[in-house]
């Protein structure tokens, strides 16, 4: 005896379907196991050309010989169900599939191992035509039969979404992710876009922050880097420095993409009085020819940080002893920035640490930028150290994003190949 065949067909976030009925063929002799499936020559012969056509294509000659069908059981019922189901896969009706679905419900000879897949399909295709009360109602049917899979989860957030029911929505996608997780599973990117969308627009940038850092640890790609912090950037109350730091960080990916990053970067580290990685950031924009030298903002920009620059050099070694006799930390804090805008990251380090010693400053601020001193120093150990004393405010969330290009540093570096000189 043939079996009967279901598959389900993948689309974007949610899983389509397609029922694929294979006709038994009438049994022998009886089967101990159960009842005699059987039909009438007649109706067999035409349903396994309806399904002939079927496969072949051919949705005129399918629908012919479907229609010809004169069901007089209930097996036979359920099989021309199937086959109007089929041809209406071959033919991408989602109505005439959700209505040949019913039409199969109706009978009683659906295996019981089959109904849960088919009401959560029954379920997909209802959302599609824009029945949301029957397509709730088909995955709770499916799900008190034991069949809930991850996609219904996605379906339901779509159905909220389509119900302008915003809340709901997210508190599935929300649940959709968790559930990934708990499976070891990896989540897709557009899964992750969808839960920071849905964040975004409540306003939660604590969740956009932590799903992004999430996001970025799966897909880290240059581009997906840009994306993420200039996203984030826009999140509202970043002070001047937390959003530096964020700009070096991608400089530090290779996402420096356009003219506008460098332009804002420059910006940046003129505003926060940098001079020197102000100048260095326009002139890395025009070696890549992304600034020109004739672009005004950094043309005016240059021209005044180029003095300045050898100016806040120069007094680096007055500073640092001045640093060291201070009884606070802040003199120190201030020469560990100035070594760390410079490139200088060991300086940097030496200072920060002497400034955590002293206090008297935002230690949030001093450990993450210790944190990544120490990664481009190549500690990348003791940089996770120091990004996870870092726990609250917007310092926080700069620690996490570095943590995470701390932690593909350290895997890149865990698969760096070992070049054995040849002997001779």
């Amino acid at each position: 005896m043939a079996m009967m065949r279901h598959s389900i067909l993948t689309c974007g976030l949610l899983a389509g379907a397609a029922l694929l009925v294979a006709v038994p063929a009438v049994a022998k002799k009886p089967v101990a196991a159960g009842p005699v499936i059987a039909m009438s020559d007649g109706f067999r012969a035409t349903t396994q050309a309806a399904d002939s056509a079927i496969k072949a294509g051919d949705a005129s000659t399918a629908q012919a010989q479907i229609s010809s069908l004169m069901p007089v059981s209930d097996f036979e019922a359920y099989v021309a169900a199937g086959l109007r189901f089929e041809l209406a896969v071959l033919k991408v009706d989602r109505q005439a599939q959700r209505v040949a679905l019913n039409d199969m419900f109706k009978t009683s000879s659906v295996p019981k191992t089959d109904m849960p897949r088919l009401r959560y399909i029954a379920g997909y295709l209802s959302f599609i035509v824009g029945n949301y009360d029957d397509a709730t109602a088909q995955l709770d049917y499916a799900k008190t039969l034991g069949y809930d899979p991850i996609d219904a989860t996605m379906l339901r957030a779509d159905i909220a979404v389509r119900r302008n029911k915003a809340k709901d929505a997210r508190a599935f996608v929300q649940e959709a992710l968790a559930r990934q997780r708990a499976a070891g599973q990896a989540i897709p990117a557009a899964w992750y876009d969808r839960a920071i969308s849905m964040a975004y627009q409540a306003g939660d940038w604590t969740e956009v922050g932590a799903l992004y850092r999430e996001r970025l640890s799966h897909y880290d790609s240059a581009g997906e880097w840009r994306s993420a912090l200039a996203n984030y950037l826009t999140a509202p109350g970043m002070d001047a420095q937390v959003q530096l730091d964020l700009y070096r960080l991608q400089a530090a990916n290779g996402a420096m993409a356009s003219e506008r990053d460098y332009q804002a970067y420059a910006q940046l580290a003129d505003k926060t009085g940098y001079s020197a990685e102000t100048k260095a950031i326009i002139e890395a924009g025009r070696s890549v020819g992304k600034l020109t030298p004739t672009q005004a903002v950094t043309v005016q920009l240059l021209k005044s940080a180029t003095p300045k620059a050898a100016k806040e050099i120069a007094g680096l070694p007055a500073a640092t002893k001045k640093a060291a006799a201070a009884k606070d930390g802040s003199a120190a804090m201030a020469v560990g920035d100035t070594y760390f805008s410079l490139g200088q990251f060991p300086q940097a380090v030496e200072q920060y640490r002497l400034s955590l010693s002293k206090g008297g400053i935002d230690a949030g601020k001093a450990n993450a930028r210790l944190g990544v001193a120490l990664a481009r120093s190549g500690d990348l150990v003791g940089a996770k150290t120091a990004l996870a004393q870092v726990t609250t405010g917007n310092w926080a969330n700069v620690a996490g994003f570095w943590s995470v290009w701390v932690d593909q540093q350290s895997r890149k570096t865990a698969f760096t190949p070992v070049v054995v000189p040849s002997a001779g």
